[in-house]
């Protein structure tokens, strides 16, 4: 999706002086079967300008596709649109001096708010009525503080708002729309423990009676 002109200005204005860089766009059709929201773009993402490439967009699209799903289906975007990244000094054996590298890392929750724009912008295009929130910045962005994948994955929260940028900016207030909201853990938790990649399939398959219901997937 192409952001307004204006839009993104007043986002990149939001977000000065903080640690991002780069843009990756939300991209999708409108009235998807799914809404996906996930944390934010690496430099995988910011590079090729496609969401969740690379490792992590493999281990989400054979989600999809366990309900019968394609990238094509679905509307993929993030809390936050550009990657959020550390500076830091390590030492490099192979160049045998300190170097300085600028990994990906999680989005602030100030970081989340200066993006809010942009978020609020794509649902209100999208109209989605079934949201997929993968990993908790996700699942804290639609839903609020306390919520836990580790606690909620593979659940159903039916007919919920969700937080909006408030008309001063400069924080939420609940939406006046609501969704089915299904939290689930995000793609690359596998690569970090094995042992749930079961329990993720087993909760995506959760999803399909709703896809049934509203977006006559068979």
């Amino acid at each position: 999706m192409h952001y307004p002109k204006e839009l993104w200005q007043k986002v990149e204005k939001r977000a000065q002086g903080m640690k991002i860089e780069g843009i990756n766009e939300g991209a999708g059709p409108i009235h998807p079967a799914l809404m996906i929201v996930g944390e934010a773009p690496g430099r995988e993402e910011i590079e090729s300008h496609i969401p969740f490439h690379g490792d992590s967009g493999k281990e989400l699209m054979k989600s999809l596709a366990s309900i019968g799903l394609k990238r094509e289906d679905v509307y993929i975007t993030s809390a936050v649109r550009s990657r959020p990244y550390s500076v830091k000094e390590v030492f490099s054996k192979r160049e045998n001096k300190k170097v300085t590298k600028y990994p990906n890392r999680k989005p602030t929750k100030k970081e989340i708010l200066a993006h809010a724009p942009l978020f609020d912008y794509e649902i209100k295009q999208v109209q989605p009525k079934l949201i997929v929130a993968v990993g908790n910045t996700a699942l804290e962005r639609l839903l609020g503080p306390g919520h836990k994948i580790s606690q909620e994955h593979g659940t159903v929260i039916k007919d919920t708002p969700i937080l909006q940028l408030n008309d001063q900016e400069d924080g939420y207030v609940w939406s006046k729309e609501k969704y089915t909201i299904f939290p689930q853990y995000h793609p690359a938790a596998v690569f970090y423990n094995r042992k749930l990649t079961e329990q993720i399939a087993k909760d995506w398959l959760v999803i399909k009676p709703y896809l049934k219901k509203e977006a006559k997937i068979n």
